[in-house]
């Protein structure tokens, strides 16, 4: 006689489990980094969360004034038998417009402690100045 391990409530875990799951699926990636924009009179600071992930994974471009961070968070041990896993792994992709105001020439990145930093500066107007013609 063998012993079989009975979950009655297996199907409404299943459904709880899908629940949770957003309701948009992304196509660029697998999940997606929280991600602050900050502006102040000299630049725009773009910080994005991204524990887990290695510097090396992460890429930032800039084409026709578009941000775009992507990356993927690769799963440390692959041959474990695993009872739960909550924390989002694969690929990531986030993309936002940037104003014509900016430099794209010269972003400063950071990366520390799983978090990115980008300094991205504005271009500094010129200010009207007033010039008094005399006439003679």
């Amino acid at each position: 006689m063998s012993l079989t391990l009975m979950r009655p409530f297996a199907e409404m875990d299943k459904m709880f489990e899908d629940f949770d799951r957003p309701l948009i699926q992304f196509d660029e990636g697998d999940w997606m980094p929280a991600v602050d924009i900050e502006e102040s009179d000299k630049a725009y600071l773009v910080r994005a969360e991204l524990p887990g992930v290695h510097k090396d994974d992460v890429h930032v471009v800039i084409e026709n004034n578009v941000l775009t961070i992507k990356g993927e968070k690769r799963v440390e041990i692959e041959d474990t038998k695993r009872h739960r896993v909550e924390r989002s792994y694969g690929s990531f992709v986030r993309s936002f417009t940037l104003p014509h105001t900016v430099k794209t020439t010269n972003i400063k990145a950071e990366y520390v402690d799983g978090v990115l930093n980008l300094t991205i500066a504005k271009v500094i107007k010129a200010k009207a100045k007033q010039i008094e013609v005399k006439i003679k």
